[in-house]
């Protein structure tokens, strides 16, 4: 019998994809579900009360929907705040998703690395133990950005955005003491590395970008190993609200596999 179970993965908006992208590519007979929750979107300006009461509720909803046999919060403000919630609340494996400090104090050169997330994100106390943990000998300099995450959810619907708008999005990392120095920064939001090449081009120089895509998908390998696949089968999108914003997303989410798209 095989096992026709999906791998879901669970984020805001369409920033998870960056997630989902490497772990397809490692496992590509799994049936994937992916889930936006564009009715709560943006989580990086809501409180953690807000969200740690709304991501478990509604992957519990999605848990007796979709039978998941593991779940994915491709998410880092999510992650941060909900994580151990969810896992409380579910039987059901959950891989979450953290800032990428610890492989980014282990490239940097420098020992000052910058951390690009939501304001959500980067006030957590969750950030503030990976900190001390990995990189207590480094600077770490962090940066909340709303507009990052609107500009990468508008350029997987086709609109790129300007080189000039992220350099302007980046000033508050940029101007910062120290930032010249940076040499790694950490891609602490899963829609950043959607418009890396326009972060790249934005700030210049030999700064490198690290994000946890690759990490969570030998994860995701990992916990799965020797499970049953069902003959290949195309992925599910799904939204919590539709939109005319979320249906120009259709073409971009075909090409991540994911052909079906529903509302839950």
């Amino acid at each position: 019998m095989t096992d026709s179970r999906p791998i879901l993965f669970f984020d805001s908006g369409v920033g998870g994809l960056s997630v989902l992208a490497p772990t397809a590519r490692l496992l590509p007979q799994a049936p994937l579900v992916y889930v936006a929750d564009s009715a709560g979107f943006p989580y990086g300006t809501r409180s953690e009360a807000e969200i740690a009461a709304r991501v478990p509720a509604l992957l519990g909803r999605l848990a007796e929907r979709y039978d998941p046999r593991l779940i994915v919060i491709a998410c880092n403000t999510a992650s941060t705040i909900a994580l151990q919630h969810v896992r409380a609340a579910l039987d059901v494996p959950i891989v979450g998703t953290v800032p990428a400090i610890k492989p980014a104090a282990e490239r940097s050169r420098t020992r000052v690395i910058g951390v690009l997330g939501t304001d959500a994100t980067v006030r957590q106390p969750y950030v503030d133990d990976l900190a001390a943990r990995f990189a207590a000998d480094c600077t770490v300099i962090r940066h909340g950005s709303a507009e990052l995450v609107e500009l990468a959810e508008a350029a997987l619907g086709g609109e790129r955005p300007s080189i000039a708008t992220v350099r302007d999005a980046l000033a508050g990392l940029l101007s910062q003491d120290r930032a010249g120095e940076i040499d790694v920064i950490v891609n602490a939001c899963t829609h950043f590395p959607l418009i890396q090449d326009a972060l790249e081009s934005a700030i210049g120089g030999k700064v490198s970008f690290i994000d946890g895509g690759a990490g969570i998908a030998r994860r995701v390998a990992y916990l799965t190993a020797g499970q049953q696949w069902p003959e290949p089968i195309s992925g599910r999108a799904v939204f919590t609200a539709r939109s005319a914003r979320t249906d120009k997303l259709a073409p971009a989410l075909a090409r991540f596999g994911l052909v079906e798209v529903e509302t839950l």
